[in-house]
């Protein structure tokens, strides 16, 4: 098992990875606004994943500086650009490298995963969208070719319907899951449960489908 705390240069952006053995690929978060690495409902669904035998990699998309000023917590091309670096980060890590990438981002941090995946089409394997703003990723949607699953709690009426709206952009394979009765933080009891349960299922079909094609080539 690889745990580490670690510094993405050059800025540096804090993080930590954990991976268990026979990993069968690497997932890297992105919170979203006003979060951090720290993120308790992001962290419970990185041990989930965990249990699976997924890596998990979570870092701060900000510096502290940064994240002072709020218009950059909101700059989705600034914030996507930091996802990319970390996947690039990854790629070239020894333990990480070998590891089919795949993308969870929350809130605005979804808009920056998919920003990050249609830039990186040949390194980014999976995206998946917990209570996200997709829309705000404007016209890359239509660039993800990364298999791509958009989950929103039921009773978040306002963004259900904006991911609805740019489901029917995305050009991928997709699927758009509702939570019953979920609200957009998915407080309610066992609703943050089902957001790990299907991130998980989505990652470990993709990436492990990813990993044997490399392995065939």
């Amino acid at each position: 098992m690889i745990h580490e705390q670690v510094s993405i240069e050059p800025w540096p952006l804090q993080g930590e990875v954990k991976v268990p053995d026979r990993a069968c690929g690497l997932v890297v978060f992105a919170h979203g606004s006003g979060s951090s690495r720290h993120s308790p409902r992001n962290r419970f669904v990185a041990e989930a994943l965990q249990r699976r035998g997924l890596g998990t990699l979570l870092f701060d998309l900000l510096t502290d500086a940064e994240a002072a000023d709020r218009a950059n917590v909101f700059d989705i091309p600034l914030l996507a650009e930091r996802l990319v670096e970390a996947v690039e980060w990854a790629c070239r890590h020894a333990g990480l490298a070998a590891l089919p990438v795949g993308l969870f981002g929350a809130s605005t941090g979804a808009a920056a995963a998919l920003v990050a995946a249609a830039e990186r089409p040949q390194q980014v394997s999976a995206v998946v969208s917990r209570g996200g703003r997709p829309d705000l990723a404007a016209s890359d949607l239509e660039r993800v070719r990364a298999p791509t699953l958009l989950i929103v709690g039921g009773s978040d009426r306002e963004v259900l319907e904006l991911n609805r709206r740019a489901y029917r952009r995305l050009d991928c394979e997709k699927r758009l899951q509702v939570v019953p009765g979920a609200t957009h933080l998915f407080e309610e009891a066992g609703t943050l449960e089902q957001v790990a349960d299907a991130a998980g299922e989505w990652f470990v079909k993709h990436l492990s489908a990813s990993a044997s094609g490399r392995t065939a080539t």
